[in-house]
């Protein structure tokens, strides 16, 4: 479907449109000439007059008037150079239209056909014009040309002029209408293109010469078209659809016929009779072989009956070089597709059916020159079906794939059914009382009182009693290795989405920061769980950010520190249930917010002995400048005092401490942020002394706190203040000897333990004594980090229509870690609608009824590790739900009616396979969930098939519009 933007505007107002197109103008060279356009539209378009795209000035030769909508441009003393096309350009707020208007220039009044005389032939008897050959009569259906020819003879060789109903035809018709030509031998032709009910007529031909003249007429039918030969068209790989409405008693028996041949039902094929009691014929993925007349012939004890359709299929621009070829192939067994594009640069796409295929294992998707190939490996039932090669514009080739296996006639792809009815499967395998199996979503069904399987020779039957919604999912038959699968969807009544939060308030009174208030509207149903759902855009972007999720709180307050960076901000709510989401509604405000500034790691005391460097160092959440103090004095950067900063990091390093700063206050102040910390002196003395040389070194905290993988080998290093101190090494407070697997080195200063490979049981707290100073490691011994298995895209991207379920399945590489589910950031809770499961390896989230809420990026996170699924909800039609068949009389007003499952939802309409476009008499309206075809008086041309369309589902109308007194086709009654 092509794909429409659409641009909403206020009520009332339009965009410029053209209400009577110039017609073409023919003025006599040196008089004046006067160019006129009926635009409309409000606000009132701004029309200015163009010439060979430069804009004409009202001055000198040219004046331009308005009349109410009649816009005019006079031109005085025409020229030849004036002759051509002037086009009259308006445009208002809500957008802009043209109109072309044609001036011709001649030197003398010329209103007669010129024509080049021929040289006359030897001994002309004849000098009169004479008719030798006279136009005939026509006959056309409405919307065919229309050509009358005629021969004549003269000397010199006749002007021609053609008249209609005795006016001239540049008075009545626009020129694009019609054309009048002349070929040699004497040969006049007159061509109507696209006839028109009001064409018809009786049309003279008049010839003229300086010795006399002759006439003569013929008339033109132009009949409507007629009821039982309709013609349907359609683009080659599209489907086409026949209806045939037909009563009698005895009920009729129904066969349909391609061109005198009975046709069968298969894998295009599709014939039934829908819940209106029409019987339907549907041909899937149109090829052009398929053009014919098909029949719908009826017939009982007492009678028969038949109506045909034309169908015309419709080949690409640009077609293949080489199309593809039906094939056949065992199941198992590789199947192989080719076919060849016009040129080596063009790329193909691959489908099956409405699936895009993408290349992996199963499918290998090969181009070599013009070639492109398909291969299906291990071919199952159901890749049986049609198979399309698509070209980027549009240029399809289809081929249909028979699997001939176990499985001799397959589940349908997909089952829809109403919630309430029963579902109903049949699959035939090849030989009776085979071991088979039944299986929904993975799970083997077992019969019960709503479950019935039963098995008749070679048919199996599966029956799914008064289903519901929770029946929906994938239903697989298996008989030995042959696998079959199908989409069961069961449509549930609509549930409509809450409604919108009222009586927004914004309180900006308190400093960088701002109070919001709401009410739940009087209509809000209770009987379903809503929560409010508070979003923020900072001006200037174009990306809202939620920001709070509450239940029962009506107001919230929002602080600076709660949003990113300072800036104007904005705020709007809407109300959300499992059965939608509602309108957002915005406050009436801006707020100014800044974040204030954190403190990400404070100051701590400090303990150093005397002559020893004291050290402080803090690290703050934005990048600020600050200042330190020492006792309420202020520090410079000075030969003691060293002052530097990193980024958010400040560092006071105090060098040579010396005894009087005993107990002082070390303290930083930044733009809203201050802290604190003491400084202690350890008076120097030999005790101290021998502490100092035997102490370890300040180590970094990854050096002390280790994760190391199982198998990797344990490093614990240390480095002691002189290489003559002696050391011990304890774990968890044993301590630990060379052995085989541990070795314990000494190596200057440093100190170190190895463990060649670690295992679960080496985590634990190490320590390394000296005489009078301790390190602590501690070790984690954790296993290699999780990975997820790789799966296709395909199986990433989630599309599903509403109320249908979505299972989301990802495979660990290890069954004993953890997995969480995340939507769009936010963490995934089991509810009624959610289920999240974990088997082994296996983690599944299953949505049981899709709404559009759910749509959006789910992330299974395990570990580190993370793998994202994009789920799409599409949008269905809710009413009416089966095809509607409608009778009115002419000139009543028709109004076509379909409500989607949601008010923003998109919905395109087309007509006989045609796109839909507003006009005078048809009326597009989109109100809320409703969208309307609105016919203002009914016409027989107005009969047809319409499609409401929104790009996942569709509904079909069958209009007929009759006389008062027609009799109604296509019906049967015996007695």
């Amino acid at each position: 479907m092509p794909h429409v933007t659409v641009k909403w505007r206020r009520a009332g107002s339009s965009a410029p449109r053209v209400l009577g197109y110039p017609r073409p103008v023919l003025v006599k060279c040196g008089t004046d000439a006067v160019l006129k356009c009926q635009i409309g539209g409000d606000p009132q378009p701004d029309v200015i007059w163009e010439r060979k795209n430069e804009s004409i000035l009202p001055d000198g030769r040219y004046r331009i008037t308005q009349d109410g909508k009649v816009y005019s441009l006079y031109i005085s003393g025409v020229t030849m150079e004036d002759a051509g096309q002037y086009i009259c350009r308006a445009n208002n707020n809500i957008g802009e239209t043209y109109a072309a208007a044609t001036l011709k220039v001649e030197e003398e009044p010329q209103e007669l056909q010129q024509t080049q005389p021929a040289p006359p032939p030897p001994q002309q008897n004849e000098v009169k014009p004479r008719f030798l050959i006279k136009p005939l009569s026509l006959r056309v259906d409405r919307g065919e040309d229309a050509a009358f020819s005629c021969k004549l003879s003269g000397d010199p060789l006749p002007q021609v002029v053609w008249e209609k109903d005795g006016k001239q035809l540049n008075e009545i018709y626009e020129s694009s209408h019609y054309h009048v030509g002349q070929q040699d031998g004497g040969w006049f032709q007159l061509k109507i293109f696209r006839t028109r009910a009001p064409d018809g007529g009786v049309y003279m031909c008049k010839a003229v010469n300086k010795y006399g003249e002759a006439m003569t007429g013929a008339v033109l039918l132009v009949e409507p078209i007629p009821e039982q030969r309709e013609g349907s068209k359609t683009n080659e790989g599209k489907h086409a659809k026949f209806r045939c409405y037909v009563t009698g008693k005895p009920k009729p028996e129904i066969v349909w016929k391609k061109d005198g041949e009975n046709i069968v039902p298969g894998r295009r094929f599709l014939i039934f009779e829908d819940r209106e009691g029409y019987y339907t014929l549907k041909v899937l993925y149109c090829k052009q072989q398929d053009t014919g007349l098909y029949i719908c012939a009826a017939s009982n004890a007492l009678g028969n009956t038949l109506s045909a359709v034309q169908l015309s299929v419709k080949g690409p621009p640009v077609r293949f070089k080489r199309a593809l070829l039906d094939a056949e192939v065992r199941e198992r067994d590789v199947a192989v597709l080719e076919c060849e594009v016009p040129e080596e640069s063009i790329s193909t796409a691959w489908y099956l059916e409405d699936q895009k295929l993408q290349p992996g294992n199963k499918y290998n998707m090969e181009q070599k020159g013009t070639r492109r190939r398909l291969t299906i490996q291990n071919v199952g039932a159901d890749d049986d079906g049609v198979y399309l090669c698509e070209m980027p514009d549009g240029g399809k080739t289809i081929a249909e794939l028979a699997v001939k296996g176990t499985i001799v006639k397959k589940l349908p792809r997909r089952l829809e059914v109403m919630e309430g009815e029963n579902a109903a499967f049949f699959v035939e395998v090849e030989q009776d009382d085979m071991d088979i199996c039944w299986f929904k979503d993975g799970l083997q069904l077992q019969e019960t009182h709503q479950t019935i399987i039963k098995s008749f020779g070679k048919t199996h039957i599966l029956v799914f009693v008064d289903t519901s919604y929770q029946d929906s999912g994938t239903i697989t038959f298996m008989a030995g290795r042959s696998i079959t699968n199908s989409k069961l969807r069961v449509k549930t009544a609509r549930h409509c989405p809450p409604i919108c939060p009222v009586s927004v308030q914004m309180n900006t009174d308190s400093l960088n920061g701002a109070i919001l208030s709401w009410s739940a509207s009087p209509n809000l149903q209770n009987s379903t769980k809503s929560v409010y759902v508070l979003e923020r855009q900072e001006v200037g972007s174009q990306e809202w950010q939620r920001c709070l999720t509450t239940e029962t709180a009506t107001s919230a307050e929002v602080l600076g520190d709660s949003v990113p960076c300072e800036g104007d901000y904005r705020f709007r709510i809407c109300c959300v249930n499992k059965y939608g989401r509602s309108g957002h509604v915005e406050f009436p405000k801006v707020v100014h917010l800044a974040p204030g500034p954190k403190i990400k790691t404070p100051l701590k005391n400090a303990v150093v002995t005397e002559g020893e460097d004291a050290v402080f160092s803090i690290e703050l959440s934005a990048n600020l400048i600050g200042t330190w103090f020492l006792n309420s004095q202020q520090l410079q950067d000075s030969g003691r005092f060293s002052i530097t900063q990193s980024k958010n990091q400040h560092t006071l390093r105090i060098q040579q401490v010396p005894n009087v700063y005993d107990g002082a206050e070390i303290t930083f102040i930044a733009t809203g942020v201050r802290d604190s910390a003491t400084l202690q002196i350890k008076e120097f003395s030999m005790s101290c002394l021998a502490a100092f040389e035997d102490k370890f070194l300040p180590m970094s905290e990854m050096d002390t706190k280790k994760t190391i993988e199982v198998g990797n080998p344990i490093v614990l290093y240390c480095e002691v203040s002189h290489p003559t101190a002696n050391v011990q090494w304890f774990k968890d407070g044993q301590e630990l000897h060379v052995e085989e697997g541990l070795n314990i080195q000494s190596d200057g200063n440093m100190r170190r333990i190895v463990i060649q490979s670690a295992e679960y049981f080496h985590s634990g707290v190490y320590t390394c004594k000296s005489n009078n100073d301790i390190l602590t490691f501690n070790v984690n011994i954790e296993a290699p980090p999780v990975s997820f298995k790789e799966i296709t895209q395909e199986e990433r991207q989630k599309s599903a229509m509403e109320l249908d379920p979505v299972v989301l399945t990802c495979e660990l590489s290890r069954p004993d870690e953890p997995a969480n589910w995340f939507k769009d950031g936010v963490a995934v809770l089991q509810s009624d609608n959610i289920t999240i499961q974990s088997e082994g390896t296996m983690k599944r989230l299953i949505i049981r009824s899709a709404a559009l809420p759910d749509a959006g990026t789910y992330t299974c996170q395990a570990g580190d590790q993370t793998m994202s699924f994009t789920v799409n909800i599409k949008v269905t039609i809710v009413d009416p739900k089966d095809d509607i068949h409608m009778e009115h009389y002419v000139s009543e007003e028709v109004v076509l009616n379909c409500e989607l499952s949601r008010s923003n939802g998109e919905a395109h309409w087309f007509k006989d396979g045609l796109k839909l476009q507003e006009s005078e008499n048809v009326r597009l309206s989109a109100e809320g969930p409703y969208r309307r075809v609105i016919i203002l008086c009914a016409s027989k041309r107005d009969s047809g098939e319409y499609v409401c369309d929104t790009g996942g589902d569709s509904i079909f109308f069958q209009l007929i519009i009759t006389g008062k007194y027609q009799i109604i086709c296509f019906s049967l009654y015996f007695y």
